[in-house]
């Protein structure tokens, strides 16, 4: 039996607007509670959510923002950045994510290639100072304009806003098919790839997520995971409001304590988490004295869930229903999916099986020729889920979108014989840390302009915690002082967001080559592993 399979044609998808579904859900369950914040006791029904929404939405139009225009948000998890999203989907404009860790390096290179106009932004968070960032770079952008959240820029723009603006008209004149939305991926020449998501691909994607785990509007979801990426605003966001059901926010980035707590007072029946989360919140000293009770479902992806924290989700914090979820954000983001019902040897073994509407089949990376079940092959997927492609970058989609509209996604993977996938490798070589997703190239790239190193390689190695964690092989050009991590964490720190920044660093004098000169990572991997005294890879 070859490995393929399509996923089922109900219930149908969504053929609409992100727009016209939320007002559309505003219809039908206004009164309900739409939105918490947590952290500072804000709350929404609806209503107030839409009324929100739609006064950003006239004041953007109002400054001149027009269907197609990109506007930029930087910032952590908050209510504004809720609004901000559901406000740009109803004008048209394509909301550009950009990472809160991000900094002047990567900054820089998103407003420009997006050609963000208008950017949201925080003034600051944790210890990053974005207004000195934006300044820093922003003369080689076409921002025109900087709202800053937490000062009075936020409520000047607002009153901005005139009834006279015809949002109505806007919003229908809009398409499901329209981008409305760039999400930056680490790429794997130097600099990230800008996925661009249509309506109807991410408010599908939200939709047929919750589906699968059963929500309905007497859900509530506490969202610890980022709004930048899809897991937040995909997966979570648009996968409450296509349902009517409650967005939590426990507080700008993940914390356990607070996640915990938001979900024991605001009574939530389901949480998101990349598996350190429910590893952060399991290993809380205090964490049997919170009341997890009204927990039933969520979903774990971004890493392989250890068996141990699964049957602690289940019989500890309540998750009978839990979910592993399987994707990319080139296509927005799951392919696959694994039902609340499956046992646990699939939902820590395998990534589910195929999602409704999509088509999956993993084939040979050599041939193209789609292999037998049990044999490992390139994983790929077609569907209403794929990305229009990247932002003005044609020939990286053709990189990965063939001529039938199959996405190839460079994992490498295992069809079992009852149609659940695993995950078994990665034709490239992707490191993924913590649920975040880092190319070495880029690394590399950046780690090139250090004056001291002649050549450098990166690679992944085996971490308890993070799943991976990034060492970087350097040569030292000849006279140059040794480097070390804490050297290259100096130079990198600033420039690079932090999960980036390499951990290990090793001086090599050579690196391991094929016979026609192409550097052996996966030899490298190991061998590295082996030096830092870590367990060995296999692949």
């Amino acid at each position: 039996m070859l490995s393929y399979a399509r996923g089922a044609e109900s219930p149908a998808l969504l053929e609409e607007t992100i727009g016209e579904n939320f007002e559309r859900t505003v219809a039908a369950h206004g009164d309900r509670e739409a939105l918490v914040e947590f952290a500072t006791g804000r709350r929404w029904t609806y209503t107030e959510l839409n009324a929100d929404v739609d006064a950003l939405a006239r004041a953007l139009m109002a400054v001149g923002v027009a269907k197609g225009d990109r506007v930029g948000i930087w910032a952590p998890n908050c209510a504004e950045w809720t609004i901000t999203q559901y406000a740009t989907a109803k004008i048209g404009a394509v909301l550009v994510n950009i990472n809160p860790a991000y900094r002047t390096h990567e900054l820089a290179f998103a407003l420009e290639q997006s050609g963000v106009t208008l950017l949201i932004s925080a003034s600051t968070f944790k210890t990053s100072d974005y207004g000195a960032m934006i300044d820093e770079v922003r003369a080689g952008t076409a921002v025109r304009t900087v709202v800053y959240l937490d000062t009075d820029d936020w409520p000047q723009l607002l009153d901005c806003a005139t009834g006279a603006e015809d949002l109505a008209g806007r919003l229908a004149s809009l398409s499901p098919h329209d981008p409305i939305n760039i999400q930056y991926t680490s790429g794997t020449t130097g600099f990230p790839k800008g996925a661009t998501l249509s309506h109807r691909n991410i408010l599908n994607n939200g939709f047929f997520v919750t589906e699968t785990i059963g929500f309905t509007p007497e859900d509530r979801l506490a969202i610890p995971v980022p709004f930048y990426h899809c897991f937040g605003m995909v997966m979570a966001n648009l996968g409450c409001t296509t349902h009517g059901a409650t967005m939590v926010i426990p507080g700008p980035a993940f914390d356990a304590a607070t996640t915990l707590k938001s979900i024991q007072d605001e009574r939530c029946t389901a949480v998101y988490g990349v598996p350190t989360m429910f590893i952060g919140m399991q290993a809380l000293p205090a964490f049997a004295e919170y009341d997890l009770s009204s927990l039933r479902t969520g979903i774990m992806a971004g890493a392989p869930c250890p068996v141990e924290v699964m049957k602690r989700c289940v019989t500890e914090m309540h998750l009978a229903e839990v979910s592993i979820a399987y994707g990319m954000t080139e296509t927005s983001p799951v392919s696959c999916q694994t039902l609340v019902d499956d046992d646990l040897d699939r939902r820590t073994a395998t990534i589910g099986r195929v999602h409704p509407h999509v088509e999956i089949k993993i084939v040979d990376p050599e041939t193209g020729e789609t292999v037998d079940r049990g044999r490992p092959g390139e994983f790929c997927t077609r569907g209403y889920s794929v990305m229009i492609g990247y932002w003005q970058d044609p020939e990286r989609t053709a990189d990965v979108l063939d001529a039938d509209g199959w996405m190839h996604t460079g994992d490498l993977a295992v069809m079992r014989e009852d149609g659940y996938a695993l995950i078994v490798g990665r034709i490239k070589d992707m490191v993924i840390r913590g649920g975040e997703n880092v190319y070495p190239r880029e690394i590399e790239e950046f780690l090139y302009t250090h004056p001291d190193i002649e050549d450098v390689q990166v690679v992944g190695v085996p971490d308890e915690r993070f799943g991976e964690e990034l060492c970087a092989c350097i040569k030292v050009r000849a006279g140059a002082a040794p480097l070390d991590a804490a050297a290259i964490r100096a130079f990198a720190t600033g420039k690079l967001a932090h999960y980036k920044i390499p951990r290990y660093v090793r001086l090599v004098e050579q690196f391991p080559t094929t016979v026609t000169g192409k550097i052996r990572k996966i030899e490298m991997r190991a061998e590295s592993a082996k030096a830092l005294g870590l367990p060995v890879p296999t692949l």
